[in-house]
C-alpha cells in the first residue's frame, strides 16, 4: 500500500451483534461500541446463570464511562484502569453474592486513535484484522492450548480439536492480580477489524470469516457471520463487532 494511501484520513464504520446461540439458555456475552472514543469491546462471561452475564456487563459498563482524550497513552491507561477496577468488583460480587464461587469474563477491546490502533485483552476472545487479502489475529489467546502451541508441544491442526480447547489461563475476575495484554499497531484506510467471542470463531472457519468481511458492509458482515454461526449449530453464545476503515470523504 502506498504512503499516500496510508496517510489518507479515515472514517470508521462499525456494527455489532450478540446472540444466545442454539444451545445455551442465557447469553453471558456483552458488547459495546463507543463511536466518539472509537472504542469497541466484546466480553464473554463465565460462571453460569446470573453470574457470567453480570461479570461481562460489569466490564463493558465500566468501559462505557471512558471519554475522549488527546493522547493515546491516556486512553490506554483509562481502559486498563477500567479493566482492573472491574476485576476487583467482580471478585467482591462473587464473594458477597455467590459465596466466593469463581466467576469472570474474557475481554477483547479495540481502540483507534488517529492512525494507531491498540488492542487490550484478557482471555480468549479475539481481535482479527483483514488487510491486503490476509486475515491475522492481533490478540493471542490466554489458554492452555495456546501455551502448548507456543512451546511446540502440539501443531495448529491438533489444537483445533484439543480436549482442553476451552481451558483459559486468564480472565477478568479470576484472580486478585490481573495482567492485561496490549498490542499497538498502525491503522489505515481499508483495514477491517473483527472482535469476537469464541462462540464465533469456533463455529465459523477462517474462509467464511474472510468472505463476510471482504464482501459485505460492516452491518451486513455482522449479520452474515452470526447467521453462519447459527447455521453451524452455535453451541455457545456468539458475539461479533466489525469495524471498517473507509476514506473520510466517502461519508
Amino acid at each position: 500500500m502506498s504512503d499516500i494511501t496510508v496517510r489518507r484520513p479515515v472514517k470508521w464504520h462499525s456494527a455489532e451483534e450478540t446472540n444466545t446461540g442454539m444451545v445455551r439458555n442465557i447469553n453471558e456475552d456483552a458488547i459495546m461500541s463507543n463511536a466518539s472514543v472509537k472504542l469497541w469491546a466484546v466480553a464473554d462471561g463465565m460462571g453460569g446463570y446470573e453470574a457470567g452475564n453480570v461479570a461481562s456487563n460489569m466490564i463493558v459498563s465500566s468501559l462505557k464511562e471512558i471519554t475522549v482524550a488527546a493522547h493515546l497513552d491516556d486512553l490506554v491507561t483509562s481502559i486498563e484502569d477500567c479493566i482492573l477496577d472491574a476485576n476487583q468488583r467482580i471478585i467482591e460480587y462473587a464473594e458477597i453474592m455467590h459465596d466466593g464461587r469463581m466467576l469472570g469474563s474474557t475481554l477483547v477491546s479495540l481502540l483507534i486513535h488517529g492512525k494507531v490502533g491498540a488492542c487490550l485483552w484478557v482471555g480468549d476472545s479475539r481481535l482479527y484484522r483483514y488487510r491486503n487479502n490476509e486475515l491475522i489475529q492481533l490478540s493471542r489467546d490466554h489458554s492452555h492450548v495456546e501455551e502448548l502451541l507456543q512451546k511446540g508441544s502440539i501443531s495448529r491442526e491438533e489444537a483445533e480439536n484439543h480436549p482442553d480447547a476451552n481451558v483459559i489461563t486468564r480472565a477478568v475476575g479470576a484472580a486478585e492480580e490481573l495482567y492485561v495484554d496490549i498490542n499497538v499497531f498502525g491503522a489505515q484506510v481499508g483495514d477491517i477489524y473483527m472482535l469476537c467471542s469464541d462462540g464465533l470463531y469456533n463455529a465459523v472457519d477462517s474462509e467464511n470469516i474472510i468472505y463476510c468481511l471482504k464482501n459485505f458492509s460492516a452491518d451486513e458482515g455482522v449479520k452474515s457471520l452470526i447467521s453462519k454461526a447459527l447455521e453451524n449449530g452455535a453451541p455457545d453464545n456468539v458475539s461479533v463487532i466489525v469495524v471498517k476503515g473507509v476514506p473520510a470523504n466517502d461519508g
